[in-house]
């Protein structure tokens, strides 16, 4: 069965399941899945914890000994597996199969919980025979980023768990500081609840003890320039530029994604249809509208322009270290739809 993490309390209370599969690379939706899962089945007696890690070279005869075997200690037991890598090789695939096998045969005993987790599948691995055979057995719960657009649900149900009463403008204020960094937002919510109980906390209470933290990488970035939300770049490269992140990073990755939005578009230009552009280039479902906006808005010359201006933005950040390249990275998002105006002014900013 496969469900989500706002599921999750739900399918707990509706009965014993042997096997958890908890993949993905959001840091604070696992955290809080592993806690809450093992959480409720110590309240069921599930009192030992025994954990493995797994990788291409574990000996996974390892799990089917455990599970096997007669604790010492207690009698309902949790085997936390964490998999550093979903490349298990055909022996780990062959005995976690042969493990499900048993568990089945043993579904009556209700005595031992296995929690698996590790980072976001790929389709490959989610395919895998041992995969498909422990979700039968119980749940896989994929976890998947909190974007802009479901986090002011989120901070909204934190905030009510922790009974923080926030004002409306602070609310924003969070959402725009710490997008990309869950964890920190959680701490940030906890401080505020000791430090106000609560009352309703307002944007000139906090805003001395809010500290900017969000985090965030360059796909990010490419997601607020397909919206042609410019501000949001600016504000992601700043960032990025603060933590330390070379420039060729994101320079690798918009050159990739100029590259893909010119020949949209001048595909789209010579009569191709759109739907056929998203299977060519295989746009998913949940980013074809950020593609239509940018096809929309994006034209032929400015695309051109900026392809132009990055070429010259990569030789300089190569070259030279007299410029900051996250300024010429600003001037990067503002030419793809303001290129018309951008093109008056040189790159090298400082004797322009």
């Amino acid at each position: 069965m496969k469900i989500y993490h706002n599921q999750l309390m739900n399918t707990l209370t509706q009965g014993f399941k042997p096997v958890w599969l908890v993949f993905g690379d959001e840091p604070w939706q696992k955290n809080n899945s592993l806690a809450v899962i093992k959480a409720h089945a110590q309240q069921q007696g599930f009192s030992e914890v025994i954990r493995f890690s797994g990788d291409n070279k574990f000996d996974w005869q390892q799990l089917i000994d455990e599970y096997q075997s007669l604790s010492l200690f207690a009698s309902q037991r949790i085997i936390e597996v964490e998999f550093t890598t979903v490349k298990i090789g055909d022996n780990g695939n062959k005995i976690l199969l042969a493990l499900s096998e048993i568990i089945s045969k043993n579904a009556a005993l209700q005595d031992v919980i296995f929690i698996f987790h590790g980072p976001k599948l790929d389709g490959a691995s989610a395919n895998r025979k041992w995969f498909k055979s422990l979700t039968q057995l119980g749940c896989y719960l994929p976890l998947y980023d909190i974007d802009a657009k479901g986090l002011p649900k989120w901070l909204q149900n934190q905030a009510r768990n922790l009974n923080v009463n926030l004002a409306p403008e602070l609310s924003l204020l969070l959402i725009e500081l710490f997008e990309g960094n869950l964890p920190a937002l959680e701490q940030e919510l906890q401080k505020l609840s000791l430090l106000f109980g609560t009352k309703q906390i307002s944007l000139h209470d906090a805003e001395q003890l809010v500290i900017k933290q969000a985090r965030f990488n360059p796909f990010q970035i490419i997601d607020a320039l397909l919206q042609g939300n410019c501000k949001k770049c600016l504000t992601m490269l700043d960032q990025l530029q603060q933590e330390g992140t070379a420039a060729g990073q994101i320079i690798w990755v918009f050159h990739k994604e100029f590259n893909q939005l010119y020949a949209m578009l001048d595909k789209l230009a010579q009569g191709q249809q759109l739907n056929d552009l998203y299977k060519e280039y295989r746009v998913w479902d949940k980013r074809k509208p950020l593609y239509q906006h940018a096809l929309n808005h994006i034209s032929l010359p400015n695309i051109k322009r900026a392809m132009s201006r990055l070429a010259d933005v990569d030789l300089i950040s190569k070259t030279t270290s007299e410029f900051n390249a996250f300024i010429l990275l600003a001037d990067l998002c503002l030419t793809l739809y303001h290129g018309e105006i951008m093109t008056n002014f040189s790159l090298n900013y400082e004797y322009s």
